[in-house]
């Protein structure tokens, strides 16, 4: 019944819900322009048939985002007014400036963008599909500059123990913000490849055979393909700015307890806080020695660095940020393998394997779990700081009782798991919709399927184009 551990968790709850719908709104708006632009330059109807199914998503999506988004910002009312009180003068005016550059343009365009094509000019519902494109970018530019202040602060000084601005160029572009957002960025991306790609192989899987659902597919591989080697490099850049600023992060990370050279790169380990010390461990010599200082006998942070004199612990929680970050890792590279493969098959080969089509299928989702594991990471690797250097987690909460965060807390929980149980349903029952009254037309100018020789029954043909 501690109001502090319910509270985290609580708002933990609320973020882990809001995250996943905007990670594919930020991305989702800029694959249906692109499907936009593709029916413009060719006239092909099949682009806009995947437009028509792609932004009904996309608005379902940007609804459960603006929901859960207005609910979780009530907490720092309720639970946590420290924290509006020590750098209200900063978040709220970020905050702002996300509602009036970002919120608006994708709430003016939206309307125009889902029901405007027969009823504006086509060059109007472009600029509308571009507008709320960028408004949803826009919306994570703002959004990403007041965490990264969070965690990098600068431009500010404390008068009175309240936080006011100095130097907004600072503020905003403060030393974490171009590796966090081009992160995240490209997160949203991956999210949103590996949605479309898994949606259309279970069409695939159910039938549908239509050209506008291997438009789809063959974007989201491609994409998906292309971003998840600039994720693992931008990853690499901000793990290197975390060591810099951050190391207490890093060491959790890398499960590394004393600070020295020669660190091994751990596979696996089991944290144990008690011992300070790891259990069961798999390692890579000298593997994070060199990832993070570039040399094999590279000095690494070790988490004994941030235990004070008193015997009070600086670092955050051990084990959730090492497995948060490992499951996070994981997912990017079985995302790398699978999408390399998968590109292979549509272009080289005009086919795609039955048995990848299954793969596909359950990583439609596999953007969700890497971005929640690594916004994990970032977010509980914070601890004990809520605002790094100027206001600890704790310093922030309000005088609320246990009882009332807890009943809240499961209320929150239990309405959170009905809208995604029901949010998945949709999405699902609209791609079995379109499996089977879609669009079959086959691709224009096609002569038929496309068959190399000796290629397998379970692959299906791509038509030709």
């Amino acid at each position: 019944m501690d109001p502090f551990i319910l509270s985290r968790m609580q708002f933990g709850a609320n973020i882990t819900f809001h995250i996943l719908f905007p990670t594919i709104t930020i991305a989702l708006g800029w694959i249906l322009l692109f499907f936009k632009y593709r029916y413009n330059k060719t006239g092909d109807q099949a682009w806009m048939d995947a437009y028509f199914f792609w932004v009904k998503i996309f608005a379902l999506s940007f609804a459960m985002g603006v929901v859960s988004g207005i609910t979780m910002s009530f907490q720092f009312g309720t639970n946590w007014p420290g924290f509006m009180e020590t750098v209200g003068n900063i978040a709220g005016p970020l905050l702002a400036y996300e509602v009036l550059t970002a919120f608006f343009l994708e709430a003016v365009f939206l309307g125009i963008m889902l029901f405007g094509f027969r009823r504006v000019s086509n060059r109007v519902h472009t600029l509308a599909t571009f507008l709320v494109a960028f408004g949803t970018t826009m919306s994570a530019f703002w959004i990403l500059v007041l965490n990264s202040w969070m965690h990098t602060p600068q431009g500010y000084e404390i008068i009175d123990g309240v936080a006011h601005a100095t130097d907004w160029f600072a503020i905003v572009f403060n030393p974490s913000l171009p590796y966090r957002l081009s992160h995240m960025l490209l997160a949203s991306g991956l999210t949103a490849a590996f949605l479309v790609a898994g949606l259309s192989a279970l069409r695939w899987l159910l039938g549908d055979r239509s050209a506008s659902m291997f438009k789809a597919l063959k974007t989201g591989v491609t994409l998906a393909a292309i971003l998840i080697p600039l994720q693992i490099f931008a990853g690499d850049l901000h793990g290197l700015n975390t060591l810099e600023h951050q190391p207490a992060k890093v060491a959790a990370m890398e499960g590394n307890w004393e600070t020295k050279g020669n660190v091994p790169l751990l596979l696996f380990a089991l944290p144990d806080e008690e011992t300070r010390s790891n259990k069961f461990e798999l390692s890579i010599p000298n593997g994070a020695s060199l990832i993070l200082k570039h040399e094999a006998d590279g000095v690494v942070p070790g988490l004994n660095d941030f235990v004070a004199e008193d015997g009070t612990i600086l670092h955050p929680p051990v084990a959730a940020v090492f497995w948060g970050f490992r499951i996070m890792v994981g997912t990017g590279f079985a995302m790398l393998f699978l999408s390399w493969i998968g590109s292979y098959h549509l272009w080289r080969k005009d086919a795609f394997p039955k048995p990848l089509a299954y793969l596909f299928v359950p990583m439609a989702l596999s953007g969700w779990v890497a971005t929640i594991a690594g916004w994990y990471v970032t977010e509980i690797g914070r601890q004990p700081w809520l605002v790094t250097g100027v206001l600890k987690t704790a310093d922030a909460l309000g005088p609320i009782a246990g009882g009332m965060v807890l009943s809240t807390f499961i209320a929150y929980l239990a309405t959170y798991f009905i809208l995604l149980g029901a949010y998945i349903f949709v999405v699902i029952r609209l791609a079995v919709k379109a499996a089977k009254t879609g669009d079959q037309r086959p691709e224009p100018g096609a002569t038929g399927k496309l068959a190399l020789p000796g290629a397998m029954p379970n692959q299906a043909s791509l038509p030709a184009e």
